[in-house]
């Protein structure tokens, strides 16, 4: 068993069954029923949110267990949502078969996280959507959640970077928020917000 089987295998949900409140913001973006990826959604609060909203969403996580408990969220809300279980390092969607993709507090090391975003960055059509979440190092002051590995966090400027020629940045932000979202992320933050949009 993964890590995040392990953790996700604890009672209820880790990060809450709420979509995350940057993702509800940006996502005022998407046209209506927009073909949305959704990778590393663990237990599905993102990708259940967006289903209601009409979208086609695919979760994808490398966590069966979490998985599992997205397709359970999912027949609680009364909406359909596609699971893959998929690991980042060696995975890509298809080239230009989506119109979203979402990814909230999806921590990658720096030895795959280069060539995964920007295959992520590749499955987007022209004028598609990145809508990105993450711990920026600051977070390392903070005791709300995320990794522990300055490696595994993100700065609006290493983002720009890593998807250069493919994404054009719209919004790029880092600072303070309070989260509350489930027991895995509780309080002050210092998060990084990133939204693009396929070249």
């Amino acid at each position: 068993m993964n890590f995040w089987d392990q953790r996700f295998a604890e009672p209820g949900f880790k990060y809450g069954t709420e979509a995350n409140a940057f993702l509800r913001e940006a996502a005022l973006r998407l046209p209506a029923a927009s073909v949305v990826l959704v990778p590393g959604d663990g237990e599905g609060r993102n990708g259940v949110w967006l289903a209601g909203q009409g979208h086609a969403v695919t979760s994808v996580d490398n966590s069966s267990v979490g998985l599992q408990k997205a397709q359970t969220l999912a027949a609680e809300k009364g909406v359909t949502l596609t699971t893959t279980f998929v690991d980042l390092a060696d995975w890509s969607p298809a080239p230009a078969s989506v119109d979203a993709v979402v990814l909230i507090y999806v921590h990658l090391p720096g030895s795959i996280r280069l060539r995964a975003h920007r295959a992520l960055a590749q499955g987007l059509k022209p004028g598609g959507w990145l809508i990105l979440e993450a711990f920026h190092p600051q977070q390392l002051h903070h005791s709300s959640g995320g990794p522990r590995d300055v490696d595994m966090l993100y700065t609006p400027e290493q983002l720009a970077a890593e998807f250069a020629d493919l994404l054009q940045p719209v919004l790029a932000w880092q600072g303070e928020t309070t989260l509350s979202e489930g027991p895995g992320h509780q309080g002050l933050a210092h998060v990084t917000r990133w939204l693009g949009q396929r070249i």
